[in-house]
């Protein structure tokens, strides 16, 4: 009788008006937590990923070169017909182990001869390099604005065969310039540069050959391969077309650095 009277006491209580509404407010209170829940989730969910907001380019630059202060020189660039020809020496490094060491001879924007050599050791910041066309442009354009470019036959050296561009560079002070480049796959190495003339004279190719033929190593560091390629190098010495290292070790070569003789004829002497 007593469950029967419960039965019946909670069926009239399902039947009255209010119990629908309650159902439909509990509902309703439901689903609109569910709606609250998710949108926290969502919330904490992209509040933990990584801010994908474009980001300035000062701040998504790479990490830039760094100049060593004191740099303690590993190579070496003897071309005495130059005279007194300003002459400097940089080395920059890359936060992910790169290395140039940038040997310069001349001014960069006067109007006599001009020779910049790098030799390029890159670290995990570049897995190649760049075609040689490319370097030797993007080198011209440091200058001023390239104005013509031609690429030229292989320039062969103690080094091997370089490639060659010929550029001429506009500007107050035009110049004509020949662009080397020549990289290694073992060890990872790029020497590279620009031979430029302060007219339009044409530099000569033979005397890009014996400019390149005076670089030598002063200290290979740690990294043996270094010195191994530099050793094969000095084997294959041309010494500016003598080939004879009886006669002198830096034979002069008198179109080397025309600098030298307008200097002279310049002053008198």
């Amino acid at each position: 009788m007593y469950s029967e009277f419960r039965a019946e006491r909670a069926a009239s209580i399902l039947r009255h008006p209010w119990t629908g509404r309650l159902a439909a407010t509990l509902l309703q209170v439901g689903a609109y937590c569910s709606g609250l829940a998710a949108v926290g989730v969502l919330v904490v969910y992209l509040t933990g990923l990584p801010n994908q907001a474009p980001v300035p380019s000062e701040q998504a630059a790479a990490p830039s070169w760094v100049a060593v202060e004191r740099p303690f020189p590993a190579f070496a660039l003897a071309i005495p017909e130059a005279g007194d020809a300003p002459a400097a020496y940089a080395i920059l490094r890359h936060p992910d182990g790169g290395r140039k060491d940038v040997l310069t001879l001349g001014e960069a924007d006067g109007n006599a001869p001009y020779l910049t050599v790098e030799i390029y050791r890159p670290g995990s910041e570049a897995t190649g390099f760049a075609a040689p066309e490319q370097d030797v442009q993007a080198r011209a354009r440091r200058l001023g604005p390239l104005t013509t470019a031609q690429p030229g036959a292989p320039l062969d050296s103690k080094f091997g065969p370089f490639a060659i561009e010929a550029v001429t560079i506009g500007g107050e002070v035009p110049r004509r310039c020949i662009g080397f480049n020549r990289t290694y796959d073992e060890p990872r190495l790029q020497i590279a540069g620009l031979f430029c003339q302060g007219d339009d004279t044409i530099v000569d190719r033979g005397t890009l050959a014996c400019a390149l033929d005076r670089l030598t190593l002063m200290s290979s560091g740690s990294d043996p391969s270094i010195g191994a390629l530099f050793a094969q190098a000095e084997l294959r010495r041309s010494f500016c077309g003598q080939r004879s290292i009886l006669m002198t070790p830096t034979p002069k070569y008198p179109t080397l650095w025309k600098a030298l003789d307008q200097r002279g004829h310049s002053t008198g002497r």
